[in-house]
């Protein structure tokens, strides 16, 4: 059973999805340490449990994530710590989140988003981080790193250019502009935009059906299409393959074509 280490995050698994709410509604669910702690420990344990099938990130209260916690940032340099301690600090704090993300690019799951309300600086990154992302409509985006004066973090600097393309990466980034889920979803950073009121109906819809479906396929389909961005067409072409013939020994490809030459609809078991 997935648990988090601290109450900075909530977990529920069950029927093969695992929930994972950030759990700090009162400061808009800002990541600080105790949630970077939670995610690297809740991801690291995901990544090796095949019961789940699925993995659904929200923020508790009206709010996805609102950036990293900047009061937090406040405090530790009001301490007046030397550069090296500067550096240190936040070397250690970066690499706890980008082991996360990492965690949660590569696990064979499906990871799902549902935002409403603010989703800033590592909101964002994070966001951009799942497979697909389901959004309220009165969600509103923001990359905000310029406007505290340094680079993005949370692989943004990855993720967005290969999302939205060179430019409107540059524009996303260098001006930090908010935008609200229309205009996420014209730019390819989003799947859906739902009312408020029908994200967790919407978001239980596909989930549900994801956690229904051939998980082993899954897990392969995820791993090619993140790597296509880094292979020339004759690696990739081998790794298809690899990866079909991978799933002909599978219980549910005998059972997808079982079902198909039958006319119904496949049972699915993950094996």
């Amino acid at each position: 059973m997935v648990t988090s280490p601290n109450d900075s995050v909530i977990t529920e698994t069950r029927d093969g999805i695992c929930r994972i709410t950030f759990n700090r509604a009162k400061a808009l669910n800002a990541i600080n340490l105790d949630i970077a702690d939670a995610l690297h420990h809740i991801a690291a344990e995901i990544r090796t449990d095949d019961t789940i099938r699925v993995v659904v990130l929200s923020g508790a209260g009206d709010h996805f994530m609102a950036g990293g916690d900047v009061k937090a940032f406040k405090t530790f340099l009001d301490e007046n710590p030397d550069e090296a301690t500067i550096r240190a600090h936040f070397e250690e704090m970066l690499g706890i989140v980008h082991d996360f993300i990492a965690d949660f690019r590569e696990m064979p799951q499906p990871v799902i988003g549902a935002v409403r309300g603010a989703v800033a600086g590592a909101g964002v990154s994070l966001m951009l981080a799942c497979d697909m992302v389901l959004a309220a409509d009165d969600a509103f985006f923001t990359l905000a790193y310029c406007h505290l004066g340094t680079a993005p973090d949370g692989s943004s600097t990855y993720a967005l250019p290969r999302t939205v393309g060179l430019k409107r990466a540059f524009e996303i980034a260098l001006l930090g502009d908010r935008f609200d889920a229309k205009a996420a979803l014209d730019a390819g950073m989003i799947n859906r935009v739902v009312p408020g009121a029908q994200l967790d109906e919407e978001t239980d819809k596909l989930v549900a059906r994801l956690a229904q479906g051939p998980a082993i396929a899954y897990a392969h389909t995820k791993a090619l299409l993140n790597a296509s961005f880094h292979r020339t067409l004759p690696e990739q072409l081998q790794a298809e393959i690899k990866a079909f013939t991978d799933c002909t020994v599978t219980q549910d490809f005998a059972e997808g074509v079982t079902a198909f030459t039958e006319k119904r609809p496949a049972r699915f078991t993950g094996n």
